[in-house]
């Protein structure tokens, strides 16, 4: 598939020992490059969403892992500042399975190196680089193959396409989860027409989906959260495409917030709502969706950033889980670069 991008969301720059993100956000109005060499940058960029997106988290806590190791002090015991800096990324946000996922394949990577190389640090950082850079290359792949088994579901020129928040380019390595089809579906001259939703209170579908849209010439719609049921009453939308951050055992879903609420109208209209992501975001040791941790983040994202002044009067309490949990009932299919799998759902068994 063509790159209809000029850059990647996370990018290593391997003789400045450094991991290169484009700050998110400050989209649509500015694209920022930030450098990143430690664990502390790491930590900061995934927990304040300068780096977002279950994919682009856990490429940049890989990346970054290398980064920190390749730029620790000489007199460092490389064993425990290695448990120490992976420690520190893993920590950074609890909901996206990718995260620890990488973490803990940069940790076995590690351990191997250790044993062949010893206390050797140049060699130690060569393989953790090439198992960081192999984590992106897969995913480069698997977001092209999700495209793929996304793209059969596009079985007419100018199909109308519901989507959540921002699983594209920006999201991920390359292409995207969710938005993967539609890019391919775009190439392909099936000319899909997308709406996306703003995705209160961070904005992702207006200021990072619709971006990306935009660039990639596809036609698209931004449209406010509370507008969904008003579209679909209309005729418009012919299936929703979201991606995902953790995928219980049952097919549970955990994404941005909102989510839940679309899969819901949505199925009372009986419009098809797909799940799109890789195979690394189910979580076989998390059995439904209630035994998923949902991140609290700060009142501010909801009452003031973003404004030019506070919406909210000083002091008021402040509800704002970054995630929901749609269950598996209302997912009419989960699309990973393995295939399109129909509810119901067990990721014990289908493998």
């Amino acid at each position: 598939m063509e790159n209809p991008f000029k850059y990647d969301s996370v990018e290593a720059l391997r003789e400045e020992r450094a991991v290169r993100i484009v700050d998110q956000r400050l989209f649509p109005c500015h694209e920022e490059f930030l450098l990143l060499y430690n664990e502390e940058d790491v930590y900061d960029a995934i927990r304040k969403l300068k780096v977002r997106g279950a994919p682009a988290i856990g490429v940049c806590a890989a990346y970054g892992i290398w980064a920190s190791v390749a730029n620790l002090s000489s007199g460092s015991g490389l064993a425990s500042e290695f448990d120490r800096i992976a420690g520190r990324i893993a920590s950074s946000r609890p909901t996206a399975v990718n995260l620890g996922w990488a973490v803990e394949r940069m940790n076995r990577c590690f351990r191997s190196a250790l044993d062949l190389y010893g206390e050797d640090r140049e060699m130690v950082c060569d393989a953790l680089f090439e198992e960081a850079d192999a984590i992106k290359r897969e995913d480069i792949a698997m977001c092209e193959a999700i495209g793929r088994n996304g793209l059969s579901l596009f079985t007419r020129k100018g199909m109308g396409v519901l989507t959540h928040c921002n699983a594209g380019h920006f999201a991920v390595s390359r292409y995207g989860t969710a938005l993967a089809p539609v890019y391919m579906a775009q190439s392909a001259g099936l000319e899909p027409r997308l709406f996306s939703d703003e995705t209160r209170p961070l904005h992702q579908g207006s200021r990072i989906t619709m971006k990306e849209l935009m660039m990639a010439g596809v036609d698209a719609t931004l449209l406010c959260d509370s507008m969904v049921a008003s579209l679909m009453t209309k005729g418009e939308i012919d299936m929703v495409f979201v991606g995902c951050d953790r995928i219980a055992a049952n097919g549970d879903t955990a994404n941005k917030i909102g989510t839940c609420g679309v899969a819901l109208i949505a199925h009372h209209f009986g419009i098809p709502v797909y799940v799109l992501g890789p195979s690394s975001t189910i979580d076989r040791c998390t059995p439904t969706g209630k035994d998923i941790v949902i991140e609290q983040r700060d009142p501010s994202e909801v009452t003031e950033l973003y404004f030019s002044e506070r919406m909210a009067p000083s002091g008021a309490k402040v509800y704002n889980p970054a995630f929901d949990v749609t269950p598996a009932e209302f997912i009419t299919g989960i699309i990973t670069e393995k295939g399109i799998f129909h509810y119901p759902y067990n990721f014990l068994e289908n493998d």
